[in-house]
């Protein structure tokens, strides 16, 4: 994988709730952090699009879909804790 590839995330989030107001914080210090200049992330809120969360089968907010580079992956939760978001969205070393 190209260290320049862009990385694109989807959180879909309920309305201003606490743990999507969070998730939304941590996801963007991480990205910041660690994919400076080469991420996208797209908040979709389920209160104000229900059937896109149900078309994509978003059972629980937040939840954050690594769209690419591929595989897509999810996490469920606040995103609060690095390591486990660097294992779950298949990161690893290829950001570092």
């Amino acid at each position: 994988m190209s260290r320049n590839a862009p990385f694109k995330f989807r959180l879909y989030v309920a309305g201003d709730t606490p743990n999507s107001a969070l998730a939304i914080a941590n996801l963007t210090a991480f990205c910041r952090a660690e994919l400076a200049d080469r991420h996208a992330i797209e908040i979709v809120n389920v209160f104000q699009q229900p059937r896109r969360a149900l078309a994509d089968n978003i059972l629980m907010t937040p939840t954050l879909v690594k769209l690419s580079p591929g595989p897509v992956r999810r996490i469920v939760g606040t995103l609060s804790q690095t390591p486990p978001i660097f294992e779950a969205l298949g990161l690893g070393a290829a950001v570092l």
